[in-house]
C-alpha cells in the first residue's frame, strides 16, 4: 500500500510518483457495510410514493435509487444517485454528526469548495489519487468543515474535515458523507459549459458533471475478497447497458480521457479505423471506448439493452426509446460531445 508520508506545506508540484495498487479505506468510523448490516451504512431519504410516506435507506445507495416509479419494467428508480450517502456514528446532544472525515487513500487535494451556497454538495472536497491506471478522484460532500487546503498532500487515513448537512435538500437528521470514486471525463469541461450556457461554473474541472462516478461500495465488498483489484479490472466488469459509435473525423487528436485513462481502449488494434465505439453502463460510466470499423457521420447508438419501459427512465435521459430502439436525446448528445471533447 502507499504509505509516504508528506508535510502539510507539501504542494501538488511535489506529486508523488504513481502507485500500482489501488487499496482504499472507508471514510469513517461506519464499517455496517461490511457487517451485513446495510441499513445501519446507508442514510436514507424522505420519500413520498402513491400517498405513502417511508424513510427507505436503500435510496442512499449508489445507482438508480430515487425517484420511484412504476412502469412496463416493474418498479424502478429513475433518478441516479453517483455516490453512498454514510450515516454517522457519533452525534452531539444537538444531534448535529460528530464524525471525522478521513481520506480513502493517499493523494493531493485537487480542490475544497467552501461555500454551501454553491454547490448541491454544500462543502467539499476532492483528492487526486495518483495509481498507476490515471488519476482517480475521491469526492467528499455535505462537510461542516474541512481540514485541509487545495495542493496539501494526504496520507490514507489522515482526517479531512467532519461530517455535516451542507448542501441543498438537508437537515440535521439527515446528516452524511456523500462519497464518490470518480474519472475525470474532460480537462476542458469549463469550455464545454460555456458553449452550451449551462451556467456559472464555480468548480473548475472539478464540477460534479464532469466527474464519472464508479460503485464505490461494490468496489469496496470486491476489493475485500480480493486485494489485488485494480480500477480497470472493476470497470471492465461493469455491464454495458448502451453503446455508441463515433467517427473519427474531427477528432484530430486522441481524447482527453483515453490519454488520462489508455486502459479504456484495451484493443490491441492501433490502426486509423473510421469511428470509435463506446461501451458505457446506464448511467454513462466509460467501460471501454474501442476502434470500430463502422462508418457514421455522427454519434448514434449501435447497441443497447432491452427494456419494456423509455430508456430515459435507465439513462439519466441520456437515451430515448424502448425496446431495441434507441437514439440519444440533446442531453446525451452534449454528454458524447463531453465525453469525446469533439466539439
Amino acid at each position: 500500500m502507499f504509505a509516504a508520508v508528506f508535510t502539510a506545506n507539501q504542494t501538488s508540484a511535489q506529486k508523488p510518483a504513481a502507485t500500482n495498487q489501488h487499496n482504499i479505506i472507508l471514510p469513517t468510523d461506519n464499517e455496517h457495510i461490511f457487517l451485513g448490516d446495510s441499513e445501519n451504512f446507508y442514510m436514507f431519504v424522505y420519500r413520498q410514493f402513491e400517498g405513502v410516506s417511508s424513510k427507505p435507506w436503500t435510496a442512499g445507495k449508489y445507482g438508480f435509487v430515487r425517484n420511484i416509479k412504476r412502469t412496463e419494467d416493474g418498479l424502478i428508480g429513475t433518478r441516479f444517485h453517483e455516490g453512498i450517502d454514510i450515516k454517522p456514528l457519533h452525534r452531539d446532544r444537538s444531534n448535529r454528526p460528530l464524525d471525522g472525515i478521513k481520506a480513502i487513500a493517499a493523494g493531493t487535494v485537487a480542490y475544497t469548495n467552501t461555500s454551501s451556497a454553491r454547490s448541491n454538495y454544500g462543502k467539499y472536497i476532492v483528492i487526486e489519487h495518483h495509481w498507476s491506471c490515471g488519476p482517480i478522484y475521491s469526492l467528499y460532500a455535505h462537510l461542516s468543515k474541512l481540514s485541509v487546503q487545495q495542493g496539501q498532500q494526504v496520507t490514507q487515513g489522515q482526517t479531512i474535515g467532519q461530517m455535516g448537512y451542507t448542501g441543498s435538500g438537508l437537515n440535521r437528521e439527515r446528516s452524511h458523507l456523500h462519497l464518490e470514486l470518480n474519472l475525470m471525463i474532460n480537462k476542458q469541461f469549463n469550455e464545454w459549459q460555456m458553449r452550451h450556457r449551462l451556467g456559472k461554473n464555480y468548480h473548475g474541472m472539478h464540477n460534479g458533471m464532469n466527474m464519472a462516478g464508479l460503485d464505490i461500495a461494490a468496489f469496496y465488498i470486491a476489493q475485500r475478497r480480493d486485494s489485488s483489484l485494480t480500477i480497470p479490472r472493476f470497470v471492465k466488469s461493469q455491464q454495458v447497458y448502451y453503446k455508441v459509435t463515433i467517427p473519427r473525423t474531427g477528432i484530430e487528436k486522441i481524447m482527453d480521457i483515453l490519454a488520462r485513462y489508455p486502459w479504456l481502449n484495451h484493443d490491441a488494434e492501433t490502426s486509423k479505423s473510421p469511428s470509435w465505439e463506446i461501451s458505457l453502463t446506464a448511467s454513462g460510466f466509460p467501460v471501454s471506448i474501442l476502434p470500430s470499423q463502422r462508418i457514421v457521420d455522427s454519434p448514434i447508438i449501435s447497441s443497447v439493452k432491452k427494456c419494456q419501459s423509455k430508456h430515459s427512465y435507465h439513462t439519466k435521459g441520456l437515451v430515448l426509446g424502448n425496446g431495441y430502439r434507441a437514439s440519444l436525446s440533446d442531453r446525451g448528445k452534449r454528454f458524447i460531445e463531453l465525453l469525446t471533447g469533439n466539439y
